[in-house]
């Protein structure tokens, strides 16, 4: 490993730990054989990604030259090309999308049309001159624009975050005087569109429309904003405005292609990234398969391993961000690297008074003498906004060392200075891993990303497979405005904001004619000669919900009635039922009790000295197929579905996985109207290809699990986007059947591509449960995290048989 000779020195404070001449600027190959140790086994391969040039161009003749000068002094002496080929585009009023790397500067790209418009409107002698909308996904994404806005310090640019954080009293002098507005889907649903006559003036000026982390936007996500895009586009045309709309993309495959879905009218596309980018070495790791008591195998926690990673960075004084698919995930990475750092959750940064753990080093990989302790905290959703934004401010000035992180960090928060990136497990798409590696190196010098596998088919065939990984494009995103779930809802809103015409049917697409006579039909619309108008007293934007979550569920403390953080509604049954052990900030609750009408968990603190588990059983019923095909004696089905799945009880299990009890819950079922993909395969083809009709529950359960598993590979889902069911003997088929769904009311693209190539989906399928080393099936091949029955039945010899069969049959075989 290059740069080992660099670990030369032992600090006198922390025997035996090495470090590096704080001088010698980051290596990431000393941090990676620092991480390794003892444990070469673990590291499977190693890809050097080189370093590109920048290529430099001429600032844009029509810079308003303020701005010009603001952009100089800031110490930007020159635009990249991609800046100014989206700055050109934009300021000629054609919409486009930029799609580069990260750290790539997208942004300058956007602002330098917007605010030199902006700053000339404000020049006219009447009105209130030009103005800009600014959308981001995340509220953070929006206060750190707003950040990078106001230290370019002009005076006639009045900038200002609109938000569900935004005081009351501000909010009026915001729709009044503020001329760039940066603000979230939520917002612009809620509150703009409307209202929209108390935004006439802003409206009526509105020249620019920012859309940024459009990559985000996908699934029933992206449908919602697609249909929130419209109603603003004839909003503003009612104050006759015709705003030109940016997009702002991380690498997908097809950045027009997903921008014009989005925003329902063609645009154009800059993807040839003009940026410099520093070289980075991305590692891949497998944590240990380790033997438990009753000699079954399982790897060793993607959780644990990352968090001792993350100590190990932190030690060494790297700045390091772990990121973590769940938010339990990420609490349990910082609780790991805390207590290997010997620092407790009440030294955190909200959690209570400042304690200072033990001197590691006072010399690093990375900088100098530090003078403190380094520190360890997480960030996720559910936290208050103060502790977001506390534990951001402890970020950038490097108070935190260490941070554990959900994909909230994901999106564009620019933090400098980072320099290395851990991921546990498979974020779910191309397009993700690389925006969360592209945290790490933004000061210009090389980086480190360590993909730690997740115990599941997927992580363990990426990891074994580095070309899955280097050696393809990033997917395409899915995204189905017309997905009659969620454009049926917005469509009612659209008539409460100004009533539906004719007219409007081309902006909303084919299924407005027939959602407009349903929701007449529900007496929620009202048919008049002018157009179709909202029928009630209340406003239908009050009801919907973009994220798709529902309304939160607030975990409050028992004895003091403070709101201690929340959980999307679709997880509140599994997550704070009755009896559940819930992690806040590094900090044990116990769930006392569970009021789903009030959305309300209440919860004492303490660390019982286990944890919970929730058990679930589901079952489905097949609506309509829209598509299907036979294989011989086999069907698969493509179609409508309705999925229903109730929590039934939880289990308590020690740290060491034993498990002390079961005990019942009473919660109402759910039911999800979805989109899914299935196949069905009788009996006797079954007993032919090896597995007899007692076997068929556990070798159809495996399959499912291993399936869903496989499909992020093929379709830009997490495995959390997808579901499945498996039964011996369905009612509506008669037949075993295996279903896949989407995880999403109406769907969301996913197990329809899937369908669309199923026989690779399902090759890579039984060939990741074949390759796996175990001998009766474990987590990295047919066990499920999410499984709602404890992973039983599972039959691993007869899974493969079973997608033997299948594929025999599908590809002609």
């Amino acid at each position: 490993m290059n740069g080992s000779d660099a670990l030369s020195t032992t600090h006198p404070a922390s025997p035996g730990v090495p470090v590096v001449d704080y001088h010698a600027p980051f290596d990431p190959g000393a941090l990676l054989s620092r991480l390794v140790g003892e444990h070469p086994e673990r590291l499977l391969h190693v890809h050097e990604l080189p370093a590109r040039p920048a290529q430099c161009v001429e600032w844009p003749d029509w810079l308003e030259p303020t701005l010009l000068g603001a952009l100089v002094g800031a110490g930007i002496p020159a635009p990249w090309r991609h800046q100014v080929e989206v700055a050109d585009t934009a300021h000629g009023g054609q919409h486009v999308v930029v799609s580069t790397g990260t750290a790539s500067g997208k942004s300058l790209g956007y602002l330098m049309p917007l605010l030199t418009d902006v700053i000339d409107g404000t020049r006219a002698p009447n009105g209130r001159g030009a103005t800009a909308l600014y959308i981001a996904p995340t509220k953070a994404l929006a206060a750190d624009q707003l950040d990078r806005i106001a230290r370019l310090a002009l005076p006639a640019v009045r900038p200002a975050t609109y938000d569900g954080d935004t005081p009351a009293d501000e909010r009026r002098w915001i729709r009044d005087h503020a001329n760039l507005v940066l603000t979230n889907p939520d917002l612009v649903h809620h509150s703009l569109l409307p209202s929209h006559e108390r935004w006439a003036s802003f409206l009526r000026a509105l020249r620019y429309v920012v859309v940024d982390e459009c990559h985000v936007y996908k699934g029933v996500f992206g449908s919602h904003l697609a249909a929130v895009l419209r109603r603003l586009r004839r909003v503003a045309a009612r104050y006759r405005a015709t705003p030109t709309f940016v997009f702002a993309s991380a690498t997908v495959a097809d950045p027009a292609e997903h921008a014009s879905r989005l925003l329902g009218m063609p645009l154009s596309s800059v993807t040839e990234d003009g940026s410099p980018r520093a070289s980075m070495t991305f590692a891949l790791w497998e944590p240990p398969l380790l033997v438990d008591e009753k000699g079954l195998p399982s790897r060793a926690s993607t959780i644990t391993e990352t968090g001792d990673l993350l100590a190990g960075c932190v030690e060494a004084d790297v700045q390091t961000v772990a990121f973590a698919r769940s938010r339990a995930g990420v609490e349990v990475v910082a609780n790991v690297a805390r207590a290997r750092l010997g620092e407790s959750p009440d030294e955190g940064l909200s959690g209570g008074p400042r304690g200072r753990s033990p001197r590691v080093s006072d010399e690093g990989l990375s900088g100098g003498p530090r003078g403190r302790s380094p520190r360890v905290s997480a960030y996720r959703g559910g936290y208050l906004p103060e502790e977001r934004r506390e534990l951001e401010r402890a970020l950038r000035s490097r108070d935190l060392v260490g941070i554990a992180a959900t994909n909230a960090l994901e999106l564009g928060v620019d933090i400098t200075g980072l320099d290395a990136v851990l991921l546990a497990g498979w974020p779910g798409t191309l397009a993700s891993l690389w925006q969360q590696a592209g945290r790490a190196g933004r000061t210009g010098q090389g980086s480190l990303a360590v993909l730690v596998a997740a115990d599941d088919p997927l992580d363990t065939f990426l990891v074994h497979h580095p070309e899955s990984i280097f050696g393809r494009g990033v997917e395409a995103a899915v995204v189905d405005p017309d997905n009659p779930h969620v454009l049926g809802p917005h469509l009612a809103a659209a008539a409460a904001e100004l009533p539906l015409t004719d007219a409007d049917f081309e902006l909303f697409g084919p299924e407005t004619g027939p959602l407009l006579d349903a929701l007449v039909a529900k007496g929620l619309l009202k048919k008049r000669p002018r157009g179709w108008f909202w029928g009630r007293e209340d406003r239908p934007s009050d009801h919907l919900s973009l994220r798709g979550a529902g309304e939160p569920v607030r975990v409050v403390e028992t004895r003091t009635g403070r709101v201690v953080g929340t959980v999307d509604e679709a997880s509140a049954h599994a997550q704070v039922h009755t009896g559940a052990v819930h992690l806040h900030q590094g900090q044990s609750w116990v769930v006392t009790g569970l009021d789903l009408a009030e959305a309300t968990a209440f919860a004492v603190r303490g660390d019982p000295g286990w944890t919970t588990q929730a058990q679930s059983v589901s079952e489905f019923a097949i609506v309509r197929e829209l598509e299907g095909a036979d294989w011989g004696p086999l069907r698969c089905s493509f179609g409508h579905v309705t999925v229903t799945h109730q929590v039934v009880s939880f289990l308590r299990r020690l740290p060491g996985g034993e498990v002390l009890g079961e005990h019942p819950l009473d919660l109402p079922p759910r039911s999800l109207a979805t989109k899914a993909m299935w196949w069905t395969l009788p009996v006797d083809a079954l007993a032919a290809a090896g597995v007899d009709e007692a076997d068929i529950p556990g070798a159809a359960h495996a399959a499912e699990h291993a399936a869903i598993g496989m499909l992020p590979l093929f379709a830009t889902a997490d495995r959390w986007d997808i579901g499945g069911v498996s039964t011996a003997l369905h009612p509506d088929t008669g037949l075993p059947t295996i279903l896949i769904y989407d995880g999403h009311p109406g769907g969301a693209g996913f197990a329809e591509r899937g369908y669309r190539r199923v026989s690779e989906w399902l090759t890579a399928t039984r060939d990741a449960i074949a390759a796996c080393e175990c001998s009766t099936g474990c987590p990295s091949c047919i066990q499920s995290p999410k499984c709602g029955s404890g992973n039983e039945p599972l039959d691993k010899a007869g899974a493969i048989a079973l997608l033997g069969l299948t594929l025999s049959r599908c590809t002609g075989g």
